[in-house]
């Protein structure tokens, strides 16, 4: 299963360099069947196999925050600084961290941002979902001297012909 799931990133690296695009992310897996110590080894590896290839196509390979083993910050940031490529970085989605201080979490993976996925929602540990704090988030990111894009990632209730508009507005007016 490793090597198929490295095959299909070598796969959409490839298409990427077609394409022209700088960057594709990926995914580091659960630990479902292992401990999370051995899936991190297994991620580590798989990573860095990957990011070999990667490299020779100018591809950066950003690791999302996605759950799993990667939940908290200081796992992907641990796995992104064992892997040791300039080829890997961190796809930061500002909605995945569902831990005690989503904001301390965002500022501790800035630094290693190779692209933004900005949700307007966010949710700590415990409490129910509420509206991200854009200007905070921005700051973060400018604190960190990230470069890259912010993309917008919509997945709110609210009509995104209507909600969508104004929310770039403002990132706009932030950034």
């Amino acid at each position: 299963k490793r090597d198929v799931q490295i095959a299909m990133v070598n796969t959409w690296v490839d298409r990427a360099a077609i394409l022209g695009t700088p960057h594709i992310r990926v995914f580091a897996g659960t630990s479902a069947g292992t401990t999370p110590e051995d899936a991190k080894k297994r991620c580590i590896g798989a990573l860095e196999e990957c990011c070999e290839y990667a490299g020779k196509k100018g591809i950066i390979l950003g690791l999302e925050n996605h759950g799993g083993i990667v939940a908290e910050a200081d796992a992907v940031v641990d796995i992104v600084r064992a892997v040791k490529s300039p080829w890997l970085g961190i796809n930061l989605d500002t909605g995945n961290f569902q831990t005690a201080d989503p904001y301390a979490d965002l500022a501790k993976c800035a630094p290693y941002a190779v692209n933004v996925q900005y949700k307007v929602d966010i949710q700590p540990r415990g409490k129910p979902k509420q509206a991200a704090d854009p200007a905070r988030i921005v700051k973060i990111l400018q604190e960190a001297n990230y470069q890259g894009y912010l993309v917008l990632e919509y997945e709110a209730a609210e009509d995104p012909w209507k909600a969508v508009p104004p929310i770039l507005k403002q990132l706009r007016g932030l950034i």
